[in-house]
């Protein structure tokens, strides 16, 4: 199907220094340290993922000279919990922007939402021929209540979002192929033991959190083996999910000009790069530093950075590639 991604847009939380603000979080400063973040971007209280995902949609539209009105899809993809429970932040995006009649679409994979849901584009062109544009948005918004943004997983988590535009027979970072690996097997690694139907709420309790990096080894009964050889099956699968994508359109990862990751710590970010055979100064390592975690976000938010820096050339083959809980691991191609 052929479609291109037209134009950018974005807003970030607040950006704080993580040397100054760790303690906030956690005792265990020195394993923050070697995470080799330098920044984070925080919201205040009362801004939630769709007032992000909001401006970074009008963002997106106003650099592509686009008015909402015209879009005939909106795709929202979100890692964390949004505003409320029993209800459509995709739909409530489509309503606040004035995209009155698009068809509205929730993703909601975790991180690699904003690698999947470029297949989810590539579906609807494909299947509705009269749609023409499209906007893609990723957000993140880290419920405190819920997540420690530097205590509960081996990443540092930011407020915000990323959009683009999308455009039926638009030239430019072409849509060219998506893979998807789904290992349900997983399927209970991350979640939130409260607030579904199987354990609701209680009037009166205290929020119960969501899982750490110790609960996490209660899945693998404590054994560190096992649990470093799902470590090691994340990391591959990654490497596999890109062969397959580069498969599907005869190149190898060889040909590959730049892989845009998760903005994870530096240690696997670098262990990702070293199985895909692609020198760390050909990912995202850079602005992941520098920004920290936007979940869904990440490779939207890459992609406009990568972009604006020049980094990109004609005819060069981008891969977007990721994992999120389910486990579903995830890549998108895109050629310049």
């Amino acid at each position: 199907m052929d479609y291109g991604l037209m134009a950018f847009g974005s807003a970030l939380g607040k950006p704080d220094a993580v040397a100054d603000i760790a303690s906030e979080y956690t005792e265990d400063l020195e394993r923050v340290r070697e995470y080799g973040y330098r920044t984070i971007h925080r919201s205040p209280d009362g801004v939630g993922l769709t007032d992000l995902a909001l401006d970074a949609a009008r963002a997106a539209l106003d650099e592509a000279g686009t008015e909402a009105a015209e879009l005939d899809l909106v795709v929202l993809a979100i890692t964390d919990i949004p505003e409320y429970l029993y209800w459509d932040p995709a739909a409530s995006l489509q309503e606040r922007l004035g995209a009155h009649r698009a068809e509205a679409v929730l993703v909601a994979q975790g991180c690699v939402g904003g690698v999947s849901c470029f297949d989810l584009l590539a579906g609807r062109f494909a299947t509705h021929p009269e749609y023409r544009r499209a906007l893609v948005v990723g957000a993140n918004r880290t419920c405190e209540a819920y997540w420690n943004r530097m205590d509960t997983h081996s990443l540092l988590f930011s407020d915000g979002a990323a959009a683009a535009v999308a455009g039926r027979g638009h030239p430019g970072l072409r849509w060219r192929a998506s893979e998807v690996i789904t290992d349900g097997r997983y399927a209970d690694l991350f979640l939130l033991e409260q607030g579904g139907a199987a354990e609701p709420f209680r009037g009166g309790e205290e929020p119960a959190p969501a899982r750490d990096a110790w609960d996490l080894m209660e899945f693998f009964d404590y054994d560190a083996e096992r649990f470093e050889a799902f470590i090691d099956l994340m990391n591959d699968r990654v490497r596999e999910v890109v062969a397959r994508a580069c498969k599907r359109i005869g190149v190898s990862v060889s040909d590959l000009a730049r892989v845009v990751l998760l903005n994870d710590n530096l240690s696997t970010l670098t262990k990702v790069a070293d199985k895909l055979g692609v020198p760390l100064d050909r990912t995202n390592l850079d602005i992941s530093m520098e920004h920290g975690h936007f979940g869904a976000a990440d490779h939207i938010l890459n992609l406009r950075h990568h972009r604006a820096s020049g980094d990109f050339r004609a005819g060069d083959l981008i891969a977007l590639a990721g994992m999120g809980r389910g486990m579903h691991w995830g890549c998108t191609l895109l050629e310049c």
